[in-house]
């Protein structure tokens, strides 16, 4: 986990019905679930496998040790899953080098969070040396806490991610608001106690308690979020 909270969040989050917004970066924040699919294809090209396009929805969302494990058992591929996870990674972060698009919506959202100085986090399963990367293009600024998969123990859909991004803060998780675009990523902030708001990026997401799903981020604005902590929504 890579923090730089100042004591002026800490008092935001210790004083507000909504004390702290958690990002999922891909999908959500970034436009590139599509490009690790695009990765995964070709690198199992290179090992002469053919991924079949229905895996897609089993793999999005996840730790890279889980999806990465799962194409070697489906493809019967002879590589070994640290060899494998190299060689995504190396070949993702060659694929974003030129920039990364954001999501719609997600501009906005962000530099409406910055000016009423809402906390802020990025909490992704993709490893360090991706999200520091993806944030060479987006712009560190956007967060004074990320978290990544491979700085914990137990990443998503487990609930320490987001445990962890609310610590930082010194926040309840019950009122973090967190953004995501997989069921995955969902599991994970509802087990911690966070309230979601899923945008789907590859496969739907229902509604349900504690839960709203809308088509995109220009749906969510800060009203919105507030509203999501305090059942008001």
């Amino acid at each position: 986990m890579t923090s730089t909270v100042p004591a002026s969040l800490t008092r935001t989050a210790e004083g507000s019905a909504l004390q702290a917004v958690l990002l999922d970066m891909d999908g959500t924040l970034v436009d590139t679930e599509g490009f690790w699919w695009d990765v995964e294809v070709e690198v199992f090209a290179d090992l002469g496998h053919r991924l079949d396009a229905a895996w897609r929805d089993v793999v999005v969302g996840g730790p890279m040790t889980r999806s990465a494990g799962y194409l070697i058992e489906a493809t019967g591929a002879v590589i070994d899953l640290e060899e494998l996870t190299v060689l995504l990674n190396d070949r993702f972060e060659k694929r974003i080098g030129r920039g990364v698009p954001l999501m719609p919506g997600a501009a906005r959202l962000l530099a409406e969070l910055a000016a009423h100085e809402v906390p802020t986090a990025l909490v992704s399963a993709s490893h360090r040396r991706i999200i520091d990367r993806v944030l060479d293009s987006v712009g560190h600024h956007h967060f004074a806490l990320t978290v990544a998969g491979d700085e914990v123990a137990r990443t998503k859909p487990h609930p320490e991610p987001y445990l962890a991004a609310a610590a930082g803060f010194g926040a309840e998780p019950g009122r973090c608001a967190v953004i995501e675009d997989t069921a995955t990523g969902v599991a994970s902030a509802e087990a911690a106690g966070c309230r979601v708001v899923a945008v789907p990026s590859v496969a739907d997401i229902a509604p349900a308690p504690g839960r709203a799903v809308v088509p995109s981020l220009e749906h969510v604005d800060l009203a919105f979020l507030k509203g999501l902590v305090t059942g008001k929504r």
